[in-house]
């Protein structure tokens, strides 16, 4: 019971301190991790290697840059116990969760939409997506911007949560790093292809389990059955294996059209329709928020009542 206790606490407070501080604004520690892997990446990843070379030292990379911080951090866990060990976990869960970045993000794009102010809805969007977005109208700035929170939400929100939960703090920064790594690597571009290739894979087996179960609190908390036909059939159809799961839950669970053709700065890239024929609006961005917001809720009441579960059995 005192686990499970002290596990539901932890997240409490860390979602506490994500909606009195959000992210820092300086200091993170995932930007000095991102420079630091960018700055290995540029040594080791030349143009005259065989993919075979590029793909071992993408594999080496990734271990450099993510077991030095797991030890490190499971050996000073070893040295913690009660009030400090809590302490340390709720700040590392904290700076993993984005719940109140994300709502800033989105509310971004979404109010200037509403005042038809194109210019700096398409300005705003891009600081999350890596589409052109200039060479979007409306409706496909709103889908980009609910697709990211969608997105977002379960790679920086309930995937933190999933793995501290199964693995404490050691499991929420492995996950966030490999995450972090993929989405600096994870580019099928004659660059990244193979060294980027262990981070991607990684990335995808540790996000299997917490995707899924995304697409099912975004099934519980929109429209149901939207969503479970569009995760049924629609998924399977993106090129991704988790995001697919979740992003047409997601966009079922809102009634609205996402996916499709989206320009790139190398060309257009052909994606699958999701969700329904509803086009995307800053209605959309708010819909997508407090689907976001709510699910977080829902996960930390189901620890809840593990909580009382566990009080009424010991009792």
């Amino acid at each position: 019971m005192a686990a499970v206790f002290a596990i539901f606490l932890t997240c409490a407070i860390a979602l506490l301190l994500d909606l009195l501080l959000g992210e820092p604004k300086k200091w993170h520690p995932l930007v000095g991790f991102g420079r630091l892997a960018q700055a290995l990446e540029t040594r080791l990843n030349l143009e005259r290697y065989s993919a075979k070379r590029r793909l071992v030292r993408g594999g080496i990379a990734l271990l450099l840059l993510t077991l030095p911080v797991l030890v490190g951090l499971i050996f000073l866990s070893s040295q913690l116990s009660g009030f400090w060990l809590m302490a340390l976990n709720s700040l590392i869960l904290w700076l993993a969760i984005a719940l109140r970045s994300l709502r800033e993000h989105g509310l971004a794009v979404a109010v200037p939409l509403q005042n038809n102010d194109l210019a700096q809805a398409q300005q705003q969007v891009s600081r999350i997506v890596s589409r052109q977005t200039s060479a979007l109208d409306q409706p496909a700035v709103a889908a980009a911007a609910t697709e990211s929170i969608l997105e977002n939400g379960a790679d920086a929100v309930f995937a933190s949560l999933f793995w501290f939960i199964v693995a404490g703090a050691p499991g929420v920064v492995l996950h966030r790093l490999v995450n972090t790594l993929d989405a600096m690597w994870g580019y099928r571009t004659p660059r990244f292809l193979y060294f980027g290739r262990c981070a991607a894979r990684l990335d995808d087996l540790l996000g299997w389990l917490p995707a899924r179960l995304t697409a099912l609190t975004y099934c519980l908390l929109g429209q149901r059955r939207s969503a479970w036909h569009c995760w049924q059939q629609q998924a399977k159809q993106w090129d991704s294996p988790n995001a697919g799961p979740v992003m047409a839950s997601g966009a079922g669970a809102l009634q609205v059209r996402l996916g499709g053709p989206a320009p790139y700065f190398g060309g257009i890239k052909q994606r699958p329709w999701l969700g329904t024929q509803q086009p995307a609006s800053a209605a959309s961005i708010y819909a997508a928020i407090t689907l976001v917001r709510r699910g977080t809720w829902l996960w930390l009441a189901v620890l809840a009542g593990l909580c009382l579960l566990s009080t009424l059995r010991g009792g």
